[in-house]
């Protein structure tokens, strides 16, 4: 629901409120890609829900093994435009990254590395 109100530019305060509240409680059933695209629908509307992106940074650092190219860069950029600090996340994303480089789209670098460079 976060993401295709995001996808559209619809600003839902109320409603990300509510998504922020019930994601926190069930983050530790979300997906790679549901944390990454959380994040990405948070920053996309500027909404920044302190409390969810903690939960999202711990889940993900988690299971950052299990993280597309596309959720590393995702992940990074949600946190980098809302201005949320994670040296621990963005640590376990330049690790996985590293391994991965090779891997990864135009666009999916240039992200993380605009990312890493906020």
């Amino acid at each position: 629901t976060a993401w295709a109100f995001a996808t559209h530019g619809v600003q839902a305060p109320q409603l990300f409120g509510a998504i922020a509240r019930a994601s926190e409680q069930n983050i530790g059933s979300f997906t790679a890609q549901g944390l990454a695209n959380t994040a990405w629908a948070f920053a996309t509307v500027s909404v920044r829900a302190p409390e969810l992106f903690k939960a999202i940074a711990h889940a993900s650092e988690q299971r950052i093994g299990t993280f597309n190219t596309q959720n590393l860069a995702s992940t990074a950029w949600a946190f980098a435009t809302l201005g949320i600090p994670d040296p621990q996340l963005f640590e376990a994303i330049r690790q996985e990254s590293e391994e991965r480089i090779d891997t990864f789209t135009a666009k999916n670098l240039a992200d993380t590395a605009w990312a890493f460079a906020t």
